[in-house]
């Protein structure tokens, strides 16, 4: 089934095709939040919030950009938002900084299904690096070293020019390799 024929279905009020939205999306929902968050119960939670959000505001869609799109924006939105409220929680209450609580940091155990096994490595020191990005550059650089999207397609999730994912995609290798660089000195 087409984009335009499952969009007009469920417009029309045939939500038993929701069905195949979550089975044809939900693998790239999960990807994108694991990237982003790097903890799968998380990218599982975010999951099921971006597919609610799809199933209530799917009468909203105008059709202006692919649906893959769509759900990719809401997706890194959902990732994003969760990680300031995650951040938040943690570094916020008072009585935490009364009594000086202190949470573990959890190690990044990266598990994404894309990474190869004999990767896992590696992938978990790139991401831990990635989480030191702005937000904007970690996001384009997931959408596209991880994702595999291209540049245009970035640019219509993000909402901003091509000329800016470009950007960002520079500033985002430049900081991560020296990152890396610095990891790596440490590390010998």
């Amino acid at each position: 089934m087409n984009q335009p024929e499952l969009i007009d279905r469920i417009k029309n009020g045939d939500r038993t095709v929701f069905k195949d939205i979550v089975e044809l999306w939900q693998k790239m929902v999960y990807n994108t939040a694991l990237s982003i968050v790097q903890l799968d119960v998380d990218a599982e939670d975010i999951t099921q919030d971006v597919f609610i959000e799809v199933y209530e505001k799917i009468d909203g869609f105008k059709g202006a950009s692919l649906l893959s799109t769509w759900i990719y924006r809401i997706t890194v939105n959902k990732a994003l938002d969760f990680e300031k409220k995650k951040k938040r929680q943690k570094n916020g209450g008072l009585l935490k900084q009364i009594f000086a609580v202190k949470e573990i940091d959890e190690p990044v155990n990266f598990n994404h299904p894309g990474v190869l096994l004999d990767n896992k490595e590696k992938a978990a020191i790139l991401f831990k690096a990635l989480k030191k990005l702005p937000e904007n550059q970690r996001v384009a650089f997931t959408l596209h070293k991880v994702e595999g999207l291209p540049y245009q397609e970035i640019a219509e999730i993000m909402e901003t020019s091509l000329y800016s994912v470009e950007s960002l995609m520079a500033r985002a290798k430049t900081g991560l390799k020296k990152m890396l660089e610095q990891f790596y000195q440490s590390q010998a």
